[in-house]
């Protein structure tokens, strides 16, 4: 029997407020997280309390026992890209680190978030290369309006940290969200019509009702990423440094919406 294609969902009505209800989650559980990073802490510690938190909001993580993963949230320290699992790891003056979470709520609908820290301290060159990567997740989310390609939302990430002289992540890419944590279209933070017609990839018109995981993946070095031997964590080939942001957005027949409601980390800047 041929396998039938996926389709990207329309939500609308008490489909939308179930996933504003899971933006919402999703953006208090990493906010509680984010305020938690300082030297010293290790990353086991901001897992066990993210556990804690989504379980006093009824909810359970997205992506424990995901395809096997272990943890509750992704926590990737400096060069680990994304997907890295909370454990004995200590954070140090200086480091970065990138928090993911991903909850899912009674009724089924996913909230999922992710921005990266400064761990005290941070170099100059760190911040410039956090505060690119929320600035392009902002580029995107930009152009996630009704009747836009998908290809013009993804090639705004690309366009404004190339021009910055960074690079971003191709093997990983952002998604739809619903009540699966990963559902059609994929969200690429690049565009390049050749190969995304070799990966398959759909670049349709953004409707009112799709619900996109904007993710700009963005390294300082290579864009080449390894993943090591846990077979979760992805780091950069060259161990250049990494920064990760996400938000989870609605869109509508005016403004894209914000499902994962956050203050900004950097200063909004003119694109």
């Amino acid at each position: 029997m041929a396998k039938r294609k996926s389709r990207i969902q329309l939500r609308s009505g008490a489909e939308v407020d179930g996933l504003r209800e899971a933006g919402s989650i999703a953006a208090d559980v990493l906010r509680k997280c984010s305020e938690m990073v300082a030297p010293g802490i290790t990353t086991g510690e901001i897992d066990k309390a993210a556990a804690d938190w989504i379980s006093d909001h009824g909810c359970k993580s997205a992506f424990l026992g995901y395809k096997g993963f272990p943890g509750q949230t992704c926590l990737s320290v400096n060069e680990e890209v994304v997907h890295g699992i909370g454990g004995k790891r200590v954070l140090n003056e200086g480091d970065v680190i990138k928090i993911d979470v991903g909850i899912e709520t009674p009724a089924g609908w996913i909230g999922d978030n992710a921005k990266t820290i400064p761990v005290g301290k941070i170099s100059p060159e760190a911040e410039a290369l956090l505060a690119a990567t929320e600035e392009s997740l902002f580029a995107a989310i930009d152009c996630a309006r009704e009747g836009e390609y998908l290809s013009k939302l993804c090639g705004a990430v690309e366009a404004h940290v190339a021009s910055l002289g960074y690079t971003v992540v191709k093997q990983f890419v952002g998604h739809g969200v619903g009540r699966q944590l990963h559902e059609e279209p994929q969200v690429p933070n690049y565009w390049d019509e050749e190969e995304m017609r070799s990966r398959r990839f759909k670049n349709p018109r953004l409707q009112t009702g799709m619900v996109l995981a904007i993710e700009p993946m963005v390294n300082a070095g290579t864009d080449d990423v390894l993943i090591l031997d846990d077979d979760w964590t992805v780091i950069t080939a060259d161990r250049a440094l990494s920064s990760h942001f996400e938000h989870t957005v609605l869109i509508t027949d005016g403004e894209p919406e914000i499902l994962t409601p956050r203050e900004r980390s950097f200063a909004a800047t003119a694109l």
